[in-house]
């Protein structure tokens, strides 16, 4: 069975070896996929076409080492400090130190974002300004995961993601956060219950007290639903068109790229406290949203990507298949 989530990814990729005459194999219900050709063989594992090495892979997922690489290279970028789980901490005396996490709280007034050091689409990232907030995000966090992440919370102002083929820019978006205008009569809680989907809701509820929620909102005052820019959380992706914004995200995820030595890449940049930075760096490139509104630019964003994909396959001097 396919993996839903999956459909757009994966259609690309059988659309692509119908056409190139490659062998095609899925499995793992569509988390892994072996194309063959001329006796050469690759895979595609989640979202990860096979362009990256191992060394780049793990360096874009683990958000804390991702954003030490890159402020050491001099690149812009919001902060991560890492903490480990019980499992791991012991091998790394400090590492799970939820006094240290206070000293950030301490550091940060407007409130920390929590999340997981390995994860997409913004799952159990939690904004907290409370040492109980702190603690409630901490403990869920590292029930399911080994490791977290924390960051300073800061007002991000825009966030365009550039999607990145051997530092050519193929897609260049930003993300727009869902929002109602007050009419005087209702209330934020019904405003947002009109403007989004249910099954967003939860999330976008979660950034408000009741009593917010519960305001009847002013004539004409707009007021942003969620503080997250994911396109999970109710994001809507926006093509941006040539402009010297655009020009400024696309040099400095190229800049990124470079440090990392990542060939295939989303990578999000925001603009917080009037400046670009990175946020995150994505070695596994899931355009989904995107593709349901622009299927043909996705579909040529990967054509590319599995171009090189087969390109190395007839490169002199390369090793065994794995």
């Amino acid at each position: 069975m396919v993996l839903i989530s999956q459909r757009i990814f994966l259609e690309t990729i059988k659309k692509y070896c119908l056409a190139h005459e490659i062998a095609i194999e899925v499995r793992s219900g569509g988390w892994l996929v072996i194309m063959q050709r001329d006796g050469q063989r690759r895979l595609a594992i989640g979202y990860d076409i096979g362009l990256n090495s191992a060394v780049a892979n793990q360096a874009a997922n683990d958000k804390a080492a991702c954003a030490e690489v890159l402020a050491l290279a001099g690149i812009p970028v919001i902060p991560h400090t890492l903490f480990l789980g019980a499992k791991l901490s012991a091998h790394i005396p400090g590492s799970d130190s939820f006094d240290a996490m206070l000293r950030l709280l301490d550091a940060h007034p407007r409130g920390l974002v929590v999340k997981p050091n390995e994860g997409t689409s913004g799952e159990f990232v939690v904004r907290v300004t409370t040492k109980a907030q702190l603690e409630t995000a901490v403990a869920r966090i590292l029930g399911a995961y080994s490791s977290l992440a924390i960051s300073p919370y800061v007002g991000v102002d825009d966030e365009v993601r550039v999607v990145l083929l051997d530092d050519r820019a193929l897609i260049v978006y930003s993300k727009t956060r869902p929002f109602v205008t007050g009419d005087g009569t209702h209330s934020l809680r019904e405003l947002a219950q009109r403007t989004v989907p249910a099954q967003q809701l939860e999330i976008i509820t979660e950034d408000f007290s009741a009593a917010e929620l519960d305001a009847i909102l002013p004539v004409g005052e707009r007021r942003i639903l969620n503080w997250r820019h994911n396109l999970d959380s109710g994001a809507a992706p926006m093509l941006l068109t040539e402009s010297p914004d655009r020009d400024a995200c696309v040099a400095l995820a190229i800049e990124a790229a470079q440090a990392l030595r990542i060939r295939f890449a989303s990578i999000d940049v925001v603009r917080a406290d009037g400046s670009w930075q990175i946020l995150e760096v994505n070695s596994g490139v899931k355009m989904e949203a995107l593709g349901r509104l622009h299927p043909e630019l996705v579909e040529a964003a990967y054509y590319a990507a599995l171009d090189e994909v087969f390109a190395q396959s007839r490169r002199p001097g390369e090793g065994r298949d794995p």
